[in-house]
């Protein structure tokens, strides 16, 4: 591996040093690790492979930007046959560039890693001695191959008291749903600082499993359920062929987090709904597996315990804490049991929450963001007719019968819950905003101290959801039209949540946060049908908090 800083003038001296059916002045570069994971041979033979030129099948992408660095990611495919998860192809060396311009006039810092079948041909270069607050355009090379440029953007100077930032807002991607249309709209705006993808980045569901076949509006690969290495490799490079997706990591650093598709539905640290150990093995071998390829395949930095859960700043204007709530969770309660009270369950984990509160405390940022899998906010329901209680029961994880709790959820682990915000409360922690995806359905609820109590009992942050990419939600599982039973469902959630101030059960799309020191706002944006690749998009509604109110009042525009 080589690699060396070319300062300019300018750049000189000047870097800053960072501080529901079933995320110094060096440069760093460095493959992604991984286990061989042969499968048949495609046909191809070695003397072909040794004369095919390499190229760039898969995209370019950045994420994880720091005031002084970002880090960058691409696939090199090295010979037709090295397909993603194939196990094939020979180690290859793989150049990067970091430049000023989008003509690579003003290079100011390059290098070079080699691929290999170790890491799926994957490569990721950590590149630091950037400037804060600068776009950057880099590129790969392999041979002769030169691969799509991306552009890239640092966060601003640990301590710069930044104007604003504005960051997209995604969840729930099914390539079997729809197309990734919300992606190719968030890729066309040149006001983000980076784009969240709050999880389920991939499913790991056979062809036809969710939706049901006759549903589906392109195929999944492979087409069987994702359990192996290879797999989910096969899976992720499938992904990052779409167009749209390609497009929204070439224009965008991502900071993003996994959910349970990532691995299997309702994953937790022993197990998931969707997987049978008689069947398809040990769970700590598929997990270990779906982790292995999501940081093989992903611009993001393996964080503390090998997992996601890590803390981004963004000036003096806003921390970003980001949560794992996969890898330490205790298995999910049967619903109406008294087990989602007990305060030896829970969906952080002991450290990683320690680690939380300990972060939204400590930080001096006006605005403290916290990236969630799953909802915090507590959902109960009034009577709802037979026909809408059984979709919802799907998407929320509750039981066709009706009670009123989502096991999946933070309504599935009071304790933690009730200590995080019982925290908040005690250490007048203001301004915390929760940033959520999972559940297909856009949201923009008060999080209250206690439920049973509210409004009395005060308001400990605010959340903020937002609605899937592709994956289904209430119209789709009706097969009726928006709106034509929803209303109902939402009316009724509504009354029985009163900190709930508005939500859509039947969009699809993605949401831009804007933050400045007196708001955060949330504009909600909505796709026009998901299952046509040029679907438009439209602003639906926005919704905002104002500073030191920890209350959710409407926007009547969007900010862009």
């Amino acid at each position: 591996m080589t690699s060396h800083l070319i300062p300019s003038a300018e750049a000189a001296g000047s870097a800053a040093r960072p501080a529901r059916p079933r995320r110094r002045t060096v440069v760093l570069a460095a493959a992604a690790t991984a286990a061989l994971a042969p499968i048949s041979a495609l046909g191809s033979s070695a003397a072909h492979a040794a004369e095919a030129a390499p190229a760039f099948l898969h995209g370019v992408a950045s994420g994880d930007p720091l005031p002084d660095g970002v880090l960058l990611w691409t696939r090199v495919t090295p010979a037709p046959e090295a397909v993603p998860g194939s196990g094939l192809g020979q180690a290859t060396a793989v150049g990067w560039e970091v430049a000023e311009d989008k003509a690579f006039s003003r290079v100011v810092a390059s290098g070079s890693v080699t691929s290999s079948t170790a890491s799926d041909h994957t490569v990721k270069a950590d590149v630091r001695g950037l400037r804060p607050q600068t776009p950057y355009w880099y590129r790969f090379t392999a041979g002769s191959a030169v691969s799509p440029v991306g552009r890239t953007l640092t966060a601003p100077a640990t301590e710069a008291a930044t104007p604003g930032i504005r960051f997209g807002v995604v969840s729930c991607a099914n390539w079997e749903s729809g197309y990734f249309s919300a992606y190719r709209h968030l890729a066309a705006r040149s006001d983000l600082h980076a784009v969240l993808h709050l999880g389920d980045y991939i499913y790991e569901y056979q062809s036809g499993g969710y939706p049901e076949a006759k549903y589906v509006v392109r195929q999944h690969e492979p087409k069987h359920e994702i359990v192996s290495l290879a797999d989910y490799r096969t899976r992720h490079g499938k992904y990052k062929t779409d167009a749209d997706l390609q497009s929204l990591h070439a224009a965008h650093p991502i900071v993003a987090i996994w959910d349970d598709h990532e691995f299997a539905n309702d994953a937790w640290s022993g197990g998931a709904e969707n997987h049978t150990p008689d069947a398809e093995g040990a769970w700590a071998a598929r997990a270990a597996a779906a982790k292995q390829a999501y940081f093989e395949w992903m611009p993001v930095r393996t964080s503390i315990a090998g997992t996601v859960y890590r803390r981004l700043r963004f000036g003096t204007l806003a921390d970003l804490h980001l949560l794992d709530l996969r890898s330490f969770r205790s298995q999910q309660s049967k619903v109406g049991n008294g087990g989602v009270d007990d305060p030896e369950r829970t969906i952080t984990g002991r450290a990683q929450l320690d680690w939380l509160k300990a972060g939204l405390a400590g930080s001096d940022a006006t605005w403290k963001l916290v990236g969630t899998s799953v909802m915090i906010s507590p959902v109960a329901f009034a009577s709802l007719p037979a026909h809408l209680l059984k979709p919802l029961a799907k998407l929320l994880g509750l039981p066709e019968g009706g009670i009123a709790i989502n096991v999946d959820q933070w309504d599935g682990y009071t304790d933690d819950r009730k200590e995080l915000l019982g925290h908040l409360k005690d250490r007048n922690v203001k301004n915390t905003v929760f940033l959520t995806g999972d559940i297909h359905m856009a949201w923009a609820n008060e999080v209250p101290v206690n439920m049973a109590t509210y409004p009395g009992s005060g308001t400990a942050a605010t959340e903020f959801v937002v609605t899937s990419v592709t994956s289904d939600n209430l119209d789709d599982m009706l097969h009726v039209l928006p709106d034509t039973v929803s209303l109902v469902a939402e009316s009724a959630i509504k009354a029985a949540n009163w900190h709930v101030k508005w939500l859509d059960m039947d969009a699809h799309g993605y949401g831009v946060l804007d933050v400045t020191a007196e708001r955060s706002q949330m504009d909600y944006y909505v796709v026009s049908d998901k299952r046509r690749q040029d679907a438009t998009a439209s602003w639906s509604r926005s919704y905002r908090t104002l500073t030191g109110t920890q209350k959710v009042e409407r926007a009547d525009r969007p900010v862009y």
